[in-house]
């Protein structure tokens, strides 16, 4: 899976003008420094973002643990990593699917028999404008099911040993979570009825960035001053999400959109999820990507996020509903994590 955003264009999206704290040309990987003996779990990191992520964090001299699917495509980028910056890199792959929640949960088993500690697991992995409806083994509409479902169940098996770390959970969202209907549609939460590949894609994104501001609640209510949650999204970025999972149009679409000024290299894409996997001070409450034109490109900060993305009460609502799905608790108070049975 490539881990980029693609978004559609429409009038809802605003450009932001507020002064970027990390100055003119925004945050870039030059403010990292030395990170030996740090270690980042990732997910998606067989192209686009995702490949860029890993390889600056290598570059810097960390630990980088890959999440993928496919362990071929894995083998092959674990090559031309080492063929970049040496043979020395600490760099590994542990194999997972997210749309098969049996994956996560023995991937996270994995992760936390062979690590020892956890300084930022990257939600980066993503599937985007899937033509027509499929459905996972686990019964959830497959964008909802790999996008939000399978990192919920990965954040909370991972997380004992992310707190232990004192470490942090960056989901990288998408500005698509303002482009559909703008809420969970419990009632018909895999889109049984009326389909469209835009607004599924659309609700597992707002998802993702509902659940990690539901998350900084939970922490703040339990004293957790630990761990470090962050929502933010690539822009619009020259990457494979399309060509992997979109419908022939939206190919066609965004092939002529990354001849444009409209888009930006994957490196640039990347920026966003690695300034809040390693900067220091960063605001938890703010939403981070691109600040230029309508947030798809430009220099890295905080921007705008809408209000929808931070209702309380649909928020509440869907992390109860995603612990009974996955029958995972996310163990923020007990330190316990709970299976409670499968979906």
């Amino acid at each position: 899976m490539a881990s980029l955003d693609f978004c559609i264009i429409n009038n809802e999206t605003r450009e932001m003008n507020t002064k970027n704290q990390f100055g003119k040309k925004g945050w870039t990987p030059d403010r990292i420094g030395s990170l030996k003996g740090k270690t980042f779990v990732i997910t998606g990191t067989t192209s686009g973002t995702g490949f860029e992520a890993a390889r600056i964090l290598l570059s810097k001299g960390a630990k980088v643990v890959m999440l993928n699917r496919n362990p071929k495509k894995a083998e092959e980028t674990i090559t031309a990593l080492k063929q970049a910056l040496g043979v020395a890199i600490d760099v590994t792959n542990i194999q997972m699917d997210l749309g098969v929640q049996a994956s996560v949960k023995k991937a996270a088993a994995e992760v936390l028999k062979n690590v020892t500690h956890i300084d930022a697991l990257m939600c980066n992995g993503a599937i985007a404008q899937v033509p027509t409806q499929k459905i996972t083994v686990d019964g959830w509409e497959s964008q909802m099911g790999v996008n939000y479902f399978g990192h919920f169940t990965l954040q909370a098996l991972l997380f004992p040993m992310i707190e232990k770390s004192n470490g942090r959970i960056v989901t990288v969202g998408s500005m698509g979570y303002n482009m559909g209907i703008k809420t969970i549609k419990f009632d018909d939460l895999n889109w049984d009825k009326d389909y469209t590949p835009n607004d599924a894609y659309s609700q597992s994104k707002l998802a993702q960035i509902m659940s990690v501001y539901e998350l900084q609640d939970r922490l703040e209510k339990a004293g957790n001053t630990n761990v470090k949650a962050y929502a933010c999204h690539p822009g619009s970025s020259r990457t494979n999400l399309i060509n992997t999972s979109g419908s022939f149009m939206m190919k066609m679409i965004f092939g002529l959109m990354k001849l444009s000024p409209l888009t930006q290299p994957a490196e640039n894409g990347a920026y966003p999820e690695l300034m809040c996997a390693t900067e220091e001070d960063l605001d938890q409450k703010a939403f981070y990507g691109p600040t230029g034109r309508s947030n798809w490109v430009g220099p890295v900060g905080a921007h705008h996020l809408e209000p929808h993305a931070k209702d309380k009460a649909v928020a509440k609502r869907l992390w109860d509903l995603s612990e009974k799905e996955t029958g995972v608790k996310f163990p923020i108070e007990t330190m316990d994590v709970s299976l409670e049975g499968t979906h």
